[in-house]
């Protein structure tokens, strides 16, 4: 890392730092109307955007970049209003900073209470989708938390037209426009400094992307992660399906958007049904563009069946492409999900709710469907407004990250004079 980069980037440490302390006693008056500001800016400054995108997807065509990255990618007035209208249900959220979850008193009269408070400054990392910089500065910015935003380089352009409008959204607020910063650089070493911690002024780092990404951050980061891994969803047709449901449900939640995280890599038939409901389903993906791979007893029942191999039940394909496997019952469905999956997003579609509420109970994934598309795994489906990413671990958050979970807590003691006895 040259130098100047190095200083560049200890000067974006410090101002967060500064800013994060200053976000952290703003009202929720003054953080939601600096979020108006960021999405009337957005919408305003549409063209420029749609411009920059233009020119990522022009570098990303060049560079062979698939057509799921590709359409991660793109932006469009449609999606550039979802972005604006996004931060908008954001700033109409409550505010979670001094949200008093717990209050008591002990015996001996003092008064105790946990209350909500911002984590301080976030590093996020992320890849391809420039969306990203907007959800992640908005959620961050809500949770009194200053962000530094460090984009893939295949959306450098879309994520700094993005970030300008932003910046002059914050210069016309009451909030510091160091609040939320990007790195401009597609330096790889600046990764390297982000994780670092930039001289202990960054206090968590969220990585948003590829494996290899996440395993390079949780390698290497000095300060705590809070990881988003790969989306290795399973839909499961349980032998008591409505199977005109399940069809609707498996070809929503595997072609609407394959790119996506809680798109369904793996669909799981119980063998009871599957004479009844595996020829029309393959069929129907295979109409729709969908290559289909499966095990020996799916192949049976359609030609266009390619084999499935090991590797293929352990891949987020995040393309027009699913894996299908016939399963004996609900328990061994279940034992296949545990085994292959990343503990994102799996769905069981049933109308025995007994079966259900077993699959809730024994599915350990960050979010457990029933009857419904895996594709709900998303911060605004939830109600969220957003997301800054869906955490697949165990610790601090898990499913989609929203405003309340970029939050820690510290506990307020009031006493009228109270001292220990010796």
């Amino acid at each position: 890392m040259s130098d100047n980069l190095h200083n560049q980037l200890k000067i974006i440490g410090k101002s967060a730092r500064a800013a994060a302390r200053a976000l952290g006693l703003a009202s929720a008056a003054d953080k939601s109307d600096a979020l108006q500001r960021i999405a009337d800016e957005i919408r305003s400054q549409s063209d420029a955007i749609l411009k920059a995108n233009a020119e990522d997807l022009e570098n990303g065509k060049a560079k062979d970049l698939s057509a799921a990255m590709l359409d991660r990618l793109a932006l469009n007035q449609d999606r550039i209003e979802g972005i604006a209208s996004s931060i908008e249900a954001i700033a109409a959220m409550d505010d979670p900073v001094g949200l008093v979850e717990k209050e008591w008193e002990q015996p001996n009269g003092l008064s105790f209470s946990k209350v909500k408070i911002p984590i301080g400054v976030i590093g996020m990392i992320y890849e391809s989708r420039p969306n990203v910089t907007a959800d992640a500065g908005a959620l961050c910015l809500k949770s009194g938390n200053a962000c530094i935003l460090r984009g893939g380089s295949e959306a450098f352009h879309s994520n700094q037209a993005i970030h300008r409008a932003i910046v002059s959204a914050l210069q016309s607020s009451a909030l510091p426009e160091s609040s939320i910063q990007l790195i401009p650089t597609t330096d790889r070493s600046a990764v390297g400094h982000l994780l670092s911690g930039l001289d202990n002024t960054v206090d968590m780092i969220i990585p948003r992307g590829g494996k290899s990404l996440i395993a390079r951050v949780q390698s290497d980061a000095r300060v705590p992660v809070l990881a988003h891994l790969e989306g290795l969803c399973h839909s499961y047709v349980h032998t008591d399906a409505n199977l005109d449901m399940a069809k609707e449900i498996v070809m929503n939640a595997k072609l609407r958007r394959t790119g996506v995280c809680g798109s369904t890599e793996t669909l799981l038939v119980d063998a009871a049904i599957a004479t009844k409901f595996l020829p029309q389903m393959i069929e129907t993906l295979t109409k729709n563009g969908c290559e289909v791979r499966g095990d020996e007893a799916t192949q049976s029942y359609h030609t266009s069946v390619k084999p499935a191999t090991e590797d293929d039940y352990f891949t987020e394909y995040l393309a027009a492409i699913i894996n299908v496997k016939i399963v004996d019952d609900l328990q061994a469905a279940i034992d296949h999900i545990s085994h292959y999956g990343s503990g994102h997003t799996d769905a069981i579609i049933t109308e025995n709710q007994d079966a259900a509420d077993y699959f809730h109970q024994a599915v350990d994934s960050a979010i457990v469907v029933h009857n419904a598309s895996t594709q709900f795994a998303d911060g605004g489906e939830f109600g969220f407004g957003a997301e800054i990413g869906i955490s697949t671990g165990r610790l601090h958050a898990r499913g989609p990250v929203g405003a309340e979970h970029l939050t820690t807590y510290k506990y307020l003691v009031h006493g009228q004079g109270h001292i220990r006895p010796k």
